[in-house]
Order: structure tokens, then C-alpha cells, then sequence
């Protein structure tokens, strides 16, 4: 009897991801993450997308080679039963190198999507601070209070900035963007972002930049100008974060809204003789997204899944029971 036969519950199995060569992007998640892909630069990698603009291929398992989106078509309990993931995977994950700053920039709420662009998600997302250099900022929201008529003609003049508010950040920092919320990602920054599963982006301002052809990127003025909270935003502060041991492990709670929740957790089992234990429910999937470290996976009846830093593991709904092994960091993110 095979393996298999011996287990009707789903399985674990890695993700690889597509890329985008953005023009402020860098090397870095190719040389500290050995991505492999062939971009220069390399701003992004959506590590577990089912997104047309940038879909993740399954990397290991039965269904090796598969676009993810097809294995989630024909096997939609790997979504579980939660309300987000109806026929879908809501969310998308990526990391970001930023060697230059990213535009000025904001994102609809849902309705606004749907009514707008075609039925679409709204983009709400999570940023979490991988690294930062020394003088790191990004944007977040507004300084103060500002009138719609004075904020759109700031951003045709292109003097906008001075009305922004912006942020040092850090290394382990966490950053929740509401849509409506003005926001950039500031130079020499390494960000993995947790997000609704959306590619809608209206730039506001992109300090008059051009592209590989010498063209300006486009601006998305009036659509911004329809979503955007013209009022000042309160300066975000970090949340004091609680570490929860059991051995082998700890785990600390970071965001939850309605589209996902997003906890960190560290392996340790280098020195202890128990593996650490994990098997998701029936109501969601859970992606672990290791940020540091390495080890590897142990399925139910033996099989491994050797894991790295930057990689990214997918677990169906009501998975088999598993453990992980090594000394490791990872995002864990469920709906």
C-alpha cells in the first residue's frame, strides 16, 4: 500500500514564484534569497498568487509544475470553508526589495473595485519589515488635514511630498494599509507584503521618473483623487508583541482583518528532542513564508520537504498532520 492510498488528506508542497522587474527594484531577493530569476532589477516576487498579472507555480509533490491557480480550481476544499475564499484564494504574498523609492501611490476598497474596475478586489495589505537601511522611511498617510481641491493640484504640479507624512521603520517593524490610505515604500527597504489578492495600484506621484523607453509611468490622478483620505493620519506605532513558547517553538500574534491574519513564528529543534507539530483546520489554508533560517518538513508517513530561506510552503484546508525541523523564522498567514 502506498503512501498515498495510507492518507486521503491533502498535502503540503512549495511554491515558486513569478517576478516582476519594476524599475525601482534591486538584486537583493535574488542574492539573499536565491530566487534564481532572470530580472535585473528585481523588485518583486509574488511567492503565493493565483493573480493573472503573476501566478506562483507548485514546486514539489503531485502536483509539481502546476499553476496554482489550476490545483485551487480542482481541489477548491484546499481553500476551506472560511467566507473570504469562496472560489478563491483572497489573498496574494510577496517580497519587496526596494532599492529606490516606489511611487506615491493609494488603493480602492472593495466596492470602489467592483464598481470601477470590473468587479475586482480592493487591495488591502500588511507590510513586514524584513530589513531596513539606517535611514529607512516610508510614507504613510497625510501630516495634517488637507482639502481635495488643494491635494489634486499639488499632485498635477508635482509638489506633493510636502504634504506627506513619513515614517523611519525597522528591521521586524509591521505596518497595516487601509485602502484610501496614501502610502510608499521608501528606498532601501526589504518588505514581505501580505495582501488582498489585487493588483490595483493608482500612482499619484512617481517624481517624474521614466521607464526602460524613456516614457513617464502613467499617473492615476482622478481615480486616486475618488478613494483617497485627505485626512491627516496619526503616526503608526508599534503594538507591543507577546512571544507564546511551547518547546521547540514560539509563535507571536502580528495583524488580523478581514481578509487574513498574519502571525511570526521560530523554530528551534536543533536542541530538543520533539519536532514542532502543525496541521491546519477545515476552515483555511495557511502559507508559511520563511523569512530566516532553514530545515525541513516531515509529512505524515515520512516524505520531507527540505525548506530554505525565501521559500514559501502552501497547506490545503484540513491538511495531513506534519512537523517542522531546524532552526527557522516564518510568516504565517491564514484567512
Amino acid at each position: 500500500m502506498t503512501n498515498a492510498s495510507m492518507n486521503s488528506k491533502a498535502k503540503p508542497f512549495l511554491l515558486k514564484p513569478a517576478g516582476k522587474d519594476y524599475l525601482w527594484g534591486g538584486s537583493r531577493l535574488n542574492d539573499d534569497f536565491s530566487k534564481r530569476i532572470d530580472m535585473k532589477p528585481l523588485a518583486e516576487t509574488w511567492e503565493c498568487s493565483t493573480h493573472p498579472d503573476g501566478q506562483s507555480l507548485v514546486a514539489s509533490g503531485s502536483f509539481c509544475g502546476m499553476l496554482l491557480s489550476d490545483v485551487l480550481r480542482a481541489h477548491p476544499e484546499f481553500l476551506g470553508t472560511h467566507p473570504e475564499t469562496e472560489g478563491e484564494l483572497p489573498i496574494l504574498i510577496k517580497f519587496i526589495d526596494a532599492k529606490q523609492d516606489l511611487s506615491i501611490q493609494v488603493h480602492p476598497d472593495d466596492a470602489y473595485a467592483s464598481a470601477h474596475e470590473n468587479g475586482q478586489r480592493g487591495k488591502t495589505e500588511l507590510w513586514y519589515v524584513l530589513d531596513a537601511a539606517k535611514d529607512a522611511k516610508l510614507v504613510y498617510g497625510f501630516s495634517h488635514d488637507i482639502r481635495p481641491d488643494v491635494l489634486r493640484n499639488s499632485l498635477y504640479r508635482g509638489d506633493v511630498e510636502k504634504y506627506l507624512q513619513k515614517v523611519p521603520i525597522h528591521k521586524d517593524d509591521v505596518f497595516f494599509i487601509e485602502p484610501g490610505t496614501v502610502h510608499a515604500i521608501g528606498a532601501g527597504s526589504l518588505i514581505a507584503e501580505i495582501q488582498e489578492s489585487s493588483n490595483l495600484t493608482y500612482r499619484m506621484y512617481d517624481y517624474g521618473r521614466t521607464d526602460k523607453n524613456g516614457k513617464e509611468r502613467e499617473l492615476h490622478i482622478e481615480k486616486a483623487m475618488d478613494v483617497v483620505n485627505t485626512k491627516g493620519s496619526a503616526t503608526p506605532r508599534q503594538q507591543i508583541r507577546v512571544l507564546k513558547y511551547v518547546p521547540g517553538s514560539a509563535t507571536e500574534f502580528l495583524y488580523r482583518c478581514k481578509y487574513f491574519q498574519v502571525e511570526r513564528m521560530l523554530i528551534n529543534t536543533e536542541r530538543c528532542r520533539e519536532l514542532v507539530s502543525f496541521q491546519t483546520d477545515s476552515t483555511s489554508f495557511q502559507v508559511l513564508l520563511c523569512i530566516g533560517g532553514c530545515g525541513v518538513l516531515v509529512e505524515e508517513y515520512g516524505d520531507t520537504i527540505p525548506f530554505f530561506r525565501g521559500d514559501c510552503i502552501f497547506l490545503p484546508a484540513d491538511s495531513e498532520a506534519v512537523q517542522l525541523h531546524g532552526k527557522a523564522q516564518f510568516l504565517k498567514v491564514r484567512c
